[in-house]
């Protein structure tokens, strides 16, 4: 198997830890048992290398041998084609598993994302965007009713969907919401999420001690 290595920031200030996109990123490399290595950049100095592997300056972007990858959808899809853990290699499960990638992250994500940036810097979000995640949240509850996760058995869609609930969580965004609270708590208990959260607060806490 070809060297893995993700990308992150060096440090970020206390308000995202435990929400910055590598956690993603980490959470599948550990469902599904894969060798890799964390590499840093810095979060102040983001310099034309740093932009050759993420064209917008952020991060995580993963490098595997020699192909460089950015954004954690095209990530876990990556990662889904090396394990089974993460997505099925039969073409009906790997559809599903599709699908709910993108769901997760233009349908419900560009709706939350929004709301919690508004929530993050203490100001109202607009009855448009509170309008707006109601309506995606109320269409997510009734397919999260009943259904453990959202292809049959745990893959990338989950990460990615959970993960893109817990900010809105986190502002208590789902309340009266109970199928997308129990999901995101029987995704966020997996051992391999509580070790990549882990991981992360103690790679930003490493950072604390040599600014």
């Amino acid at each position: 198997m070809a060297d893995l290595t993700l990308t992150t920031f060096d440090w970020v200030p206390e308000m995202p830890r435990g929400l910055v996109r590598d956690l993603r990123v980490r959470w599948a490399l550990e469902e599904a048992r894969l060798p890799y290595r964390v590499n840093s950049v810095p979060f102040g100095d983001r310099g034309p290398e740093h932009f050759a592997h993420q064209a917008f300056g952020q991060v995580p972007w993963l490098t595997d041998g020699d192909i460089s990858i950015f954004e954690t959808g095209a990530i876990l899809l990556h990662l889904g084609e090396l394990s089974p853990a993460l997505m099925p290699a039969e073409p009906r499960g790997r559809s599903e598993v599709i699908k709910w990638v993108f769901a997760a992250l233009n349908s419900v994500e560009m709706a939350g994302l929004p709301w919690a940036m508004f929530k993050f810097t203490g100001e109202p979000a607009s009855k448009f965007l509170d309008e707006f995640l109601k309506i995606r949240l109320k269409h997510l509850e009734q397919v999260l009713t009943g259904r453990e996760w959202l292809a049959g058995s745990f893959s990338v869609a989950d990460i990615l969907m959970s993960d893109v609930l817990r900010p809105i969580d986190r502002f208590d965004g789902l309340a009266g919401h109970p199928a997308c609270r129990d999901y995101i708590a029987r995704a966020t208990v997996r051992p391999a999420f509580v070790k990549a959260h882990a991981d992360q607060m103690a790679h930003f806490a490493a950072g604390d001690r040599s600014r």
